[in-house]
């Protein structure tokens, strides 16, 4: 499946952004589909997942109640709404797709090697 990302500008302290990612091809129910991030000169980090049919979500401890992640099955596209963006949250936002197969499990993994397919990413800059 390709997965493109789209979204990412230039905004000011304190703004918003939406970022959306669209897959080509399907997502099964027990799929997982992230955010990551990737700061200059730092690794690339998580954001926030969402197990595809429990819709449980997880964030990282850095964008709880500022970011939100989302899904519509009907399109197969996952959304990341950034409010109240910091300095901080600048970067190059990748989205992932984390193919489950059988595992009926909701588990929403934060390491980047557990997702097999990767978007282009799309560069996020906030100003101070």
């Amino acid at each position: 499946v390709q997965l493109q990302a789209s979204g990412g500008g230039l905004v000011q302290t304190g703004g918003s952004l939406r970022l959306s990612c669209a897959a080509s091809g399907v997502i099964y129910s027990n799929d997982v589909m992230a955010w990551f991030r990737q700061a200059p000169g730092k690794d690339r980090e998580f954001v926030a997942g969402i197990h595809w049919r429990a819709n449980k979500k997880v964030y990282a401890d850095s964008v709880k109640d500022r970011f939100t992640i989302s899904r519509d099955s009907a399109t197969n596209t996952v959304y990341l709404q950034m409010n109240s963006l910091k300095p901080e949250d600048t970067g190059v936002y990748y989205c992932a797709l984390d193919r489950r197969s059988a595992s009926y499990s909701t588990r929403v993994d934060e390491r980047s090697t557990s997702y097999n397919d990767w978007g282009q990413g799309t560069q996020v800059t906030v100003s101070s």
